[in-house]
């Protein structure tokens, strides 16, 4: 099927001719040649164009509007099924029906909850969403997820008392109880940089605070003796709106930072209060794929973290990092005139965790799934 001609008096107007395939070269040569660029011979091959399609072969635009249907529906089949910022580990851990502490943390004992439960279907929960994961991207660069899942048990059982994560161990990550501020350095030093917006957001809350009643959006820890308080914006994947709302450049800094984690249940920022004569019991964190960081706001003497057994103190206006998959503790021996130790904690990527390792474990452990 070519353009040619009608005749030789009219080189402006174009018919469709069904041709032979043996002359198709011969007469679009001779349709090249008679052809001039005029406004009226476009608007004729225009006109002429728009009956072609009207004349075109119906099994043809049948097949094309089935192939436009099936790439619709597959476009709605995946977006549809997206991880979604649920807040059902978040609802979860504030419900009445949350049973026991433990080391100052609520375990809601949901089997629907990866980041709390603690048994033999865990493992094989978490290696269908790896699968399911795989089957809608790629197996690229999963190998050490797949190690790490299918020797879960392995790894958490046979790991040295001094670590001992307690969800899941990611293998093969550098091992270190504290990360120098290189480790994440733009994070480090913009969070150092809003080290006074954050501050001041802090004491407008802190204003608040009676001797009879904990403010509203606060959380009171358990502990052996004193009190820990924590005002989460991002609790195990999930934004707190009520408590972004009250620290607003606070929050928004948290979407500045490159490697926070907020997509899974192992992200969380806060800002965390030890009142004098607080000690906060030894105890490990879920996982390795993080490193926690505080940016000190108040840090009175008297006050310290130990981290696998190495001591550390904190600085005004300064970050430190650390893994807390490693056994840690917290205390403050301060007076009461001291004032309390106030941190701004913020969990961010390990350095060593590559990006498609971190999409893939944002996908397996999404609020929710």
């Amino acid at each position: 099927m070519v353009w040619v001609p009608l005749g030789p008096q009219r080189t402006d107007c174009l018919i469709l001719l069904h041709t032979p395939n043996v002359n198709s070269s011969k007469m679009s040569l001779e349709w090249l040649v008679a052809w001039s660029w005029s406004l009226d011979g476009l608007r004729d091959c225009i006109a002429t164009g728009i009956q072609s399609v009207r004349d075109c072969d119906t099994t043809a635009v049948v097949t094309v509007a089935c192939l436009l249907v099936l790439f619709v529906w597959y476009c709605y089949h995946v977006g549809r099924e997206q991880p979604r910022p649920y807040a059902a580990v978040n609802s979860l851990m504030q419900s009445p029906d949350a049973n026991g502490l433990q080391d100052g943390y609520v375990y809601c004992q949901s089997p629907e909850c990866v980041r709390c439960t603690h048994n033999e279907g865990l493992n094989q929960k978490l290696y269908h969403n790896l699968q399911e994961y795989a089957k809608r991207y790629s197996w690229s660069g999963m190998g050490r997820i797949h190690k790490g899942i299918r020797e879960q048990g392995r790894y958490l059982n046979s790991r040295p008392s001094i670590q001992k994560p307690e969800v899941f161990f990611l293998p093969d990550l550098p091992t270190t109880p504290y990360f120098s501020r290189d480790a994440q350095k733009h994070d480090v030093e913009l969070l150092e940089r809003n080290f006074q917006t954050i501050l001041c957001e802090f004491e407008t809350l802190y204003k608040a605070f009676s001797n009879c009643s904990l403010p509203q959006g606060w959380k009171m820890n358990s502990t052996p003796s004193g009190e820990w308080v924590t005002f989460y914006l991002v609790n195990q994947g999930v934004c707190v709106p009520r408590n972004c709302r009250k620290c607003p450049r606070t929050y928004r800094l948290l979407g500045s930072l490159r490697t926070c984690i907020g997509n899974n249940v192992f992200g969380n920022a806060c800002i965390s209060v030890l009142s004098p004569g607080t000690v906060i019991t030894e105890h490990y964190g879920p996982t390795n794929i993080r490193i926690r960081c505080h940016l000190g706001l108040k840090t009175p003497s008297g006050c310290e973290l130990v981290v696998g057994g190495e001591p550390q103190c904190w600085a005004e206006g300064r970050c430190l990092l650390f893994d807390d998959s490693f056994l840690h503790t917290a205390f403050h021996e301060g007076s009461a005139e001291d004032g309390p130790r106030v941190v701004f904690m913020v969990d961010l990527w390990h350095p060593n965790v590559a990006a498609a390792e971190r999409q893939a474990l944002d996908f397996i452990f999404a609020p929710g799934r």
